[in-house]
């Protein structure tokens, strides 16, 4: 004899996290930020995107709002070995520069 949780492939109802997620990554805006955007916490770690993100993108180059000047002047010497990993991300090397700016306050 099977129960109505059989019926259905076994089991209650279904999160509906992963669906929304699904939903969200396939309707978002397939632009080189939003790329950059998904990407830069995997790229930079916890530590620098807790400080730093990416907020802008013009003709291949990124800008990155950071904490304060000290942030923005110690990424811009990881400049080269940061682009380098988002482009490895993506999968293209679409990433034409990295700009560092000490503004991160006015886009939160």
């Amino acid at each position: 004899m099977s129960g109505a949780g059989d019926e259905r492939g076994g089991g209650g109802p279904r999160k509906l996290g992963g669906a929304f997620e699904r939903i969200v990554s396939e309707r978002a805006p397939q632009t080189l930020l939003a790329e950059v955007q998904a990407v830069w916490p995997g790229v930079c770690g916890p530590q620098i995107a807790a400080r730093a993100e990416p907020v802008a993108e013009r003709d291949g180059r990124v800008t990155i709002a950071c904490e304060n000047g000290a942030w923005a002047q110690e990424l811009e010497l990881m400049g080269d070995q940061l682009r380098a990993r988002i482009d490895a991300a993506i999968g293209a090397e679409r990433v034409t520069r990295l700009r560092f700016t000490a503004d991160l306050a006015r886009h939160r």
